[in-house]
């Protein structure tokens, strides 16, 4: 028989160093994808490696009791192990599962959204459904979907101009203007820009054409791109350091007119516009747009409803699984066409507009000013005329009908339940719900609660805030919106 004390003081004294290799058998995943082994009771984490496997790794961090390791090679393989398609998926900070089968990978989803729940909420889940990527022909095909990308812009160690993504935890660019996750348009439209761009720098050898995040100096930051997979619209945005784009110089309007005129070869619509970042700062977007072809948005289609799309509005990056998002929303609302609902961090609107067909009157809130102004004139587009928007943090907007609410209850007229909510709709940041916001919530006391969520930790958080004012999770979904990542979007249903 084993003795705890003996172990507990075994585990104390082994010595794991940066740079030590060493064979070990992966036992089990953690929360990124990334396989977990031990070595006389000291965790080391291994990106890429599956459970099951044995693998030769070389330690690159060691902590006291735990440590991370490089995938060196694989000694033992995992029947879930496929090949990559993407050539940079090792060192790019993308696509963490692309080493993985897609069905093993939506089991991964499915039993971390599980075992968050059951560990942080502290609660079982009645019914968990997972709905994933569809087959085609018989085989899953869950590349190209994103219609979406934000392509950092820099020179390499040779000064050559490149594009592409970062590197997990640093900003060393891994040139990739070929991902295999973005719409192969938008690829094309980086292609077209990154060529522009690196005629000119070598013509005019000039490479402050390009920016420098070290020094805060050059001209193209990011390249931008969105694409409306129903419409076909395609825009193109360049993210430049520069004060003022009224007035630039020969060089760079001659690449502003070759990106225009070869935006034609892209097809459908497309939109090319300036964005100003002279700020020192990791967001990618500044606050000034100016359109040098056609719109500074795009106009896209869920269902029925067309939807105006800002830059900076959130909207769902996989188009092909929004729709089966939102309709388990709406199932999940069971809306019989007489219920008030509240909308909260609704961004440009699209939950509000969708479920506004089966309500009677809905209620959006997002704190982000241009979104709401999305959100009011997409509600225009589709004559839709019983859903309202404010702006504001949802927490603090809150407060105030449920202040005004008071006073009129004061006051002794009738409380208005137009403005009070039967069900309330929620999908809130990663970092879940602001705990102010939980507590208004339950104080008006809707009879559902439909929290659409992107990190199954803070939604379990959140679960378990929500048990405090009567809340029950009954059932929720897994909809796997990220193909070949470890993210994940979860729709629960809680109620009284």
């Amino acid at each position: 028989m084993s003795n705890p004390e003996s172990e507990t003081e075994r585990a104390r004294i082994v010595e794991v160093k940066k740079n030590q290799e060493y064979e070990i058998k992966i036992e089990s995943f953690g929360n990124s994808g990334e396989g977990i082994s031990h070595i006389d009771g000291y965790t080391l984490f291994v990106s890429g490696a599956l459970p099951g496997e044995k693998v030769k790794v070389v330690v690159t961090k060691a902590k006291k009791n735990y440590g991370y390791a490089r995938l060196l090679s694989v000694i033992e393989s995992s029947p879930d192990r496929v090949e990559p398609v993407c050539p940079v998926a090792k060192r790019c900070g993308g696509c963490d599962l692309q080493h993985m089968n897609y069905e093993a990978g939506l089991a991964f989803k499915v039993k971390h959204v599980r075992d968050c729940i059951e560990r942080i909420g502290g609660v079982e889940i009645p019914l968990l459904e997972a709905i994933g990527c569809e087959k085609k022909d018989g085989e899953y095909n869950p590349w190209h979907y994103r219609n979406k990308a934000q392509f950092p812009v820099g020179l390499d160690r040779s000064g050559k101009p490149v594009a592409g993504f970062y590197a997990s935890r640093s900003h060393e660019i891994i040139p990739c203007e070929n991902c295999a996750l973005q719409d192969e348009k938008i690829n094309r439209a980086v292609s077209v820009v990154m060529d522009t761009v690196r005629d000119a720098v070598e013509k005019n050898n000039d490479k402050k054409l390009i920016y420098d995040e070290i020094t805060h100096t050059g001209w193209l930051r990011h390249i931008y791109v969105r694409r409306a997979v129903k419409t076909g619209q395609l825009f193109i945005c360049l993210v430049v350091n520069d004060k003022n784009v009224n007035k630039i110089s020969k060089e760079k309007q001659d690449i502003l007119k070759t990106i225009i005129n070869r935006a034609d070869e892209l097809g459908d619509e497309v939109s090319v516009c300036i964005n100003q970042n002279t700020e020192k700062t990791n967001v990618v977007l500044g606050r000034d747009y100016k359109a040098i072809k056609n719109n500074t948005y795009i106009e896209d289609r869920i269902g029925d409803l067309t939807f105006c799309i800002a830059p900076e509005s959130f909207y769902q990056v996989n188009s092909f699984m929004t729709e089966k998002l939102y309709n388990k929303a709406l199932e999940y609302a069971a809306l019989s066409g007489d219920e008030v609902v509240w909308d909260l961090y609704c961004g440009i609107g699209t939950i509000s507009l969708f479920l506004s067909q089966k309500a009677r009157k809905v209620v959006g809130v997002e704190i982000v000013e241009q979104a709401i102004k999305n959100a009011k004139e997409n509600a225009r587009i589709n004559g839709i005329d019983n859903a309202s928007f404010y702006c504001g943090a949802a927490e603090d907007i809150i407060s105030e009908v449920m202040k005004d609410q008071d006073k009129k209850s004061a006051a002794g007229s009738d409380l208005d339940v137009v403005d009070m909510p039967d069900v309330v709709v929620v999908d809130p940041p990663r970092k879940g719900c602001d705990e102010k916001l939980i507590a208004a919530i339950g104080e008006a006391s809707p009879s559902r609660i439909v929290y659409v969520s992107c990190d199954p930790a803070t939604l379990a958080r959140d679960i378990a805030r929500l048990r405090e004012y009567g809340y029950t999770l009954k059932k929720a979904c897994v909809i796997d919106q990220f193909w070949q990542t470890r993210h994940v979007e979860t729709v629960c249903l809680c109620s009284t």
